[in-house]
Formats: C-alpha cells, structure tokens, sequence
C-alpha cells in the first residue's frame, strides 16, 4: 500500500452508511426504469404480459437486474471513483497503489461487497474494528475509499 493514501484519513461510519443510503436510493430509481424499459416493450412487441411466474423468466430478469446493478456500480468508479452518493459525501475510491480503479478491481469489489454484505451488513461492521477504518471487502478487493477536499 502507498504511505501517502495510508495517511488520508478514511471515511467514518456515518460517512460510508450515508453514502452507501444515497446510492441505493439511486439505485432503485435505476432498477426502476431498467425494469419498466424491459416490461412495456415486452407487452408492446408480444402483446402479452411479462410472465412472471415462469422460472426461465425470472432468472433471466434477475441477471439482467445484476447486470444492471454492476453496470451502475461500474460505471461511476470507473468514471473518476465517485458514485453520485460518494460525490455528495466527499469520497473517492482507489485502489491501495492510490491508482484509479480498473474493470477488474470494480468487479471484485462489487463481488466482495455483495458476498461481505450479504449477512446483515457484517462486512461493513469490520470497519469498526480495522485499524485502517476500512471493510472487509476494501481488504479483500485492495480497494480503499478517501475522503476528497474541494
């Protein structure tokens, strides 16, 4: 890890928790119009409703809802580190080099968090015991959040 983001001081609980709110919020809005995009053009073209209660249709609505999420998530820390969330609270993500992130480490870090998060937010507590501040899924991904000045 470089020295020099070892000494930006990371982001508090309440910082990561208000950020990780304001994306979600996000997010759903997102999920929203990605759902309503897939839908009505699924009733227009087919002249059917979108069956729901069929198997194949609901895997394929649930990957292409995580696809969505990933691209989302993707998108923004690609783009500079900042979801909007991020943006509003001051925080940047990097990788422990201090690098921007690549495809790859978005991935993993959204692979981790997802697992990491998965039972009841036990990820994000690790926080709260690390004597960097940071999660376990910034741990394992080698990704770090920072804070940014004006």
């Amino acid at each position: 890890m470089d020295p020099h983001i070892r000494q930006i001081p990371a982001p508090g609980v309440f910082q990561r928790l208000a950020t990780l709110f304001y994306d979600l919020v996000l997010l759903f809005g997102v999920l929203m119009i990605a759902v309503t995009f897939l839908i009505i053009p699924y009733d227009l073209i087919l002249g059917v409703p979108f069956p729901h209660d069929e198997r194949f249709h609901r895997f394929g609505l649930r990957l292409y809802l995580l696809t969505t999420i990933g691209l989302f998530f993707g998108f923004f820390w690609l783009r500079g580190g900042q979801t909007l969330g991020m943006r509003t609270w001051r925080l940047r993500l990097v990788r422990e080099d201090g690098a921007p992130l690549r495809p790859r480490d978005a991935l993993l870090r959204l692979l981790w968090a997802t697992l990491c998060l998965a039972p009841a937010g036990a990820g994000l507590l690790w926080m709260l015991f690390d004597r960097d501040r940071l999660t376990c899924y910034d741990r394992l991904s080698h990704t770090r959040p920072i804070r940014v000045k004006d």
